[in-house]
């Protein structure tokens, strides 16, 4: 089947570049780019709008959708160790399951077409992520202690089963939690299982400045500088947060090729900081940017996420010119393929690339007047002004109709699985 989308203002992302163009799409990939009037089964009518690539979140644990404004206002670590990690222990597959889907749904509808997950019950991440046909590269969570060696194979029997999944759409990684989870002998062990296969390492690294300290009372190092001396950056690695980092963490992650994802509403609002993503990308390192988790965000915008990278990084640095509109548009597309290894596939509108896009409603008071298009996608647009979402060229949001799920199944049993989640043992009685 052939899909015309005429009329629109298009950002391939390959330049700063907007003009108007049509956009034929046929079995999944981009057929035909330009000014042709091209014959198709479907015609969509872009008047009035935008057409880009669609957006890549490149770290969040999108189940924590259940746990969405439930540990709100604390520190991080009273957050993590008190609230959030003893709300997890109450997981199961039907949770994650649920809690998967809501945040597929909130993705799709604010135009995520790909997203990069560690969390727990994989299984089920990947049977929403299928049927709902959104693209991710997922990983199950992996901490040394009780029950590790079952954990790690899982995650390779995962890998074995399900890795290219959808025609490449479902990518398994191998996903280490954090040096302070993850101890020496058990980083060594994920490594030595990754060697030879076709995945990627996804950690958070440096998130904290307890974290940094503690290494360097454990180890003598940074945890950067500590992950490195395993070998670990010797597998595609892309590292979440890299918030308290120095030049030679900076020195190592651009001779290691590791992609570094920023995370800045989740960083602020658990008051870990300001990753220095400016220096970073004048050193040449990949910095693709992400959500986290919705109990850390609390939502999985990235057309936020861009907006406050910009403003953070322009009011740290003091300087106004710093992370212009299209260097962050390049962290929330082309730098977010790159991060997920799927770069030659989506990232950019190209023909024969994978037929990814989004559209947005430019009718909107607060895009108007239309003096610069590319400024108005990081200072000006919403969330709310995607109306079409599209993944290797089947549409799965339009309008807010969602044509791969059921919404309100997906609200009603989400909440059910929360509220299961999250009351105390008295609630109970």
């Amino acid at each position: 089947m052939k899909t015309l989308i005429k009329n629109a203002m298009v950002l391939t992302m390959v330049d700063e570049h907007i003009a108007p163009m049509n956009i034929l799409v046929e079995d999944g990939r981009i057929k035909a780019l330009g000014d042709e009037s091209y014959e198709a089964d479907v015609v969509i009518d872009g008047e009035d709008a935008l057409v880009m690539p669609g957006l890549v979140n490149a770290h969040t644990h999108i189940a924590m959708s259940l746990l969405r404004n439930y540990a709100d206002d604390l520190d991080f670590w009273p957050w993590l160790t008190e609230r959030i990690w003893p709300a997890e222990a109450k997981l199961d597959a039907e949770k994650v399951y649920w809690g998967s889907m809501l945040s597929i749904a909130e993705m799709l509808s604010k135009g995520i077409t790909t997203f990069s997950d560690m969390y727990f019950f994989t299984e089920e991440t990947i049977r929403a992520v299928d049927e709902t046909g959104i693209r991710a590269n997922l990983n199950r969570g992996l901490t040394s202690g009780e029950d590790e060696e079952a954990k790690l194979h899982n995650a390779l029997e995962l890998h074995q089963r399900h890795h290219l999944k959808g025609d490449g759409r479902i990518k398994i990684d191998l996903g280490p939690h954090a040096p302070y989870t993850c101890d020496q002998r058990y980083l060594k062990r994920i490594l030595e299982a990754g060697r030879g296969m076709d995945t990627r390492i996804h950690i958070h690294l440096s998130e904290s400045r307890k974290e940094v300290k503690d290494s360097y009372e454990k180890h003598g190092m940074s945890p950067i500088q500590y992950v490195s001396s395993l070998g670990l950056f010797d597998l595609p690695t892309q590292a979440a947060h890299c918030v308290h980092i120095d030049e030679e963490d900076m020195k190592i992650l651009k001779e290691k090729g590791v992609s570094v994802v920023n995370n800045p509403s989740s960083n602020l609002k658990l008051a870990n900081g300001f990753a220095p993503v400016s220096k970073m990308l004048k050193m040449g390192i990949n910095v693709a940017i992400g959500t986290d988790g919705p109990s850390s965000n609390n939502n999985q915008d990235l057309f936020e996420e861009m907006h406050l990278a910009a403003l953070i990084n322009k009011g740290y640095e003091e300087n106004p010119t710093v992370l212009k509109a299209f260097e962050v548009l390049k962290m929330a597309t082309v730098n977010g393929a790159k991060a997920l290894g799927i770069e030659e596939a989506v990232g950019t509108l190209e023909v024969g690339k994978k037929a990814d896009l989004i559209m947005i409603d430019l009718k909107a008071p607060h895009l108007n007047p239309r003096n610069n298009l590319l400024s108005s996608l990081v200072y000006s647009v919403s969330s709310a002004d995607v109306v079409l979402t599209m993944v290797e060229g089947r549409v799965l949001y339009r309008k807010g109709e969602f044509l791969t799920l059921n919404i309100d199944k997906v609200i009603k049993n989400a909440n059910e699985q929360a509220r299961a989640m999250t009351r105390e043992p008295e609630d109970r009685a």
